[in-house]
């Protein structure tokens, strides 16, 4: 009898570099439960840049943060940092 390999696929849940470039809303609910508390960064709305609501980086600090959207070449400047809440 051949077996098959179990496939499990790699979440925000378990990885939350998983959760960068979608949006908050788009999170599962077990993802949410997991990164809940966690910090984000969004790109800040202006009336001459619609950015689209994604997350761009996330971490446990602003540094860390601030960290990942260089290394990505964003400036920080042009984001807002919050905190995930939890789903309810």
């Amino acid at each position: 009898m051949l077996s098959e390999p179990i496939l499990m696929s790699v979440t925000a849940a378990s990885d939350p570099k998983q959760a960068i470039g979608r949006a908050p809303e788009r999170l599962t609910l077990e993802e949410r439960l997991a990164l809940a508390g966690k910090l984000i960064a969004l790109e800040i709305y202006t009336p001459e840049a619609l950015p689209l609501r994604r997350i761009e980086a996330i971490g446990d600090s602003v540094e860390e943060c601030v960290r990942q959207l260089v290394e990505r070449g964003h400036d920080p400047t042009q984001f807002e940092f919050s905190r995930l809440p939890a789903p309810y």
